[in-house]
């Protein structure tokens, strides 16, 4: 009788690892379709026109949250999306980077209107309100906060991650801080055959 329930038991076992495999993902960067498929903003570009994450349907996004007085967080991600740019040649035409700020407060649209694109020329600028950037960084799980800083001023500590988006919205990956440019054009490649 025990081996008939062994038996049974091997038998099972094969049978349940014979199901659905799960392929190895394609992607170097974490796939957070699930959380963030409906993940929205409302914000505005430097010249002050309001717009959503659909307003760039048709293009890669690469969404990166920060603030312009960011000591080293922030440059050396946009640095490194610069050069990722670069890397995709032609391809980068289809791909909108977007740097959405923490900061409202310090983080003018004329200073948006230069910052990001000093580091390569289609770079955008997004802000909003103190309300507006709550709920775009509630929306993709941003988390910051005020840091007392020298002189009466503050830093933010914030999330550090960068957005991936499909040109129709989805997949959507987060790559992590410090990912090496090939590394962000691979995901970026692979990102411009969905529609």
């Amino acid at each position: 009788m025990w081996r008939h329930n062994l038996l049974l038991l091997v038998v099972s076992l094969l049978l349940s690892a014979c199901g659905e495999q799960k392929l190895p993902s394609p992607f170097k960067a974490s796939d957070v379709s699930a959380q963030y498929a409906q993940a929205d903003f409302r914000l505005n570009e430097a010249s002050g026109k309001p717009v959503n994450l659909t307003d760039y349907r048709g293009k890669v996004v690469v969404l990166f949250f920060g603030y312009t007085h960011c000591p080293q967080i922030c440059p050396t991600t946009l640095a490194d999306l610069a050069q990722a740019m670069r890397l995709l040649g032609k391809d980068a035409d289809r791909v909108q980077v977007l740097f959405v700020t923490l900061d409202p407060e310090r983080d003018t649209r004329e200073l948006l209107a230069q910052y990001p694109p000093a580091f390569y020329p289609t770079f955008k600028g997004l802000s909003g309100d103190s309300v507006a950037t709550a709920q775009a960084a509630q929306a993709f799980g941003v988390i910051y906060q005020k840091q007392p800083g020298n002189n009466g001023g503050y830093d933010l500590d914030h999330s550090a991650g960068t957005y991936l988006i499909a040109p129709g919205g989805n997949p959507v990956l987060l790559s992590p801080y410090g990912q090496r440019a090939d590394v962000l054009v691979h995901d970026i490649r692979l990102l411009l055959a969905f529609k």
